[in-house]
């Protein structure tokens, strides 16, 4: 059975962060998803449970990080392709995030970024299959 990963993240707007990561190019799960809590399908293993501040903190002994003056963690996905990466943060920019930094191109891997409505940070890669050394 695969490993499955839940990546809980909080929101201040639960709705608007919805219409985003569908924007996006995501689409959720409805029988997980309610006033306080929202489960975004990244893929048949992925999944971000998109939690408003009051249910997050249910979850936690400490405050909140605020995502847009801190970086407590990067989120990296890939892409089948160069042209994937820059769709899918096309889609990002579109639908109001923000770029934080400039393309990298290192030939072999391509990645960009963007920041989310609440500030975290998703990294898109693509890396060329041909470039993976067998262990």
């Amino acid at each position: 059975m695969a490993t499955n990963i839940f990546v809980n993240l909080p929101v201040r707007d639960l709705d608007k962060s919805v219409e985003f990561f569908k924007r996006v190019g995501y689409s959720f799960n409805a029988q997980f998803t309610d006033a306080t809590a929202a489960c975004m399908v990244v893929s048949d293993t992925i999944y971000a449970m998109l939690l408003t501040h009051e249910k997050f903190q249910g979850f936690i002994n400490t405050e909140i990080c605020d995502a847009k003056k801190s970086t407590e963690v990067l989120l990296c996905l890939t892409e089948d392709s160069r042209a994937g990466v820059d769709e899918r943060v096309g889609r990002a920019l579109e639908a109001g995030g923000t770029e934080p930094r400039s393309p990298q191109d290192h030939g072999f891997m391509y990645g960009r970024a963007y920041q989310d409505l609440d500030g975290h940070v998703w990294e898109v890669v693509w890396m060329d299959p041909s470039a993976v050394q067998p262990q």
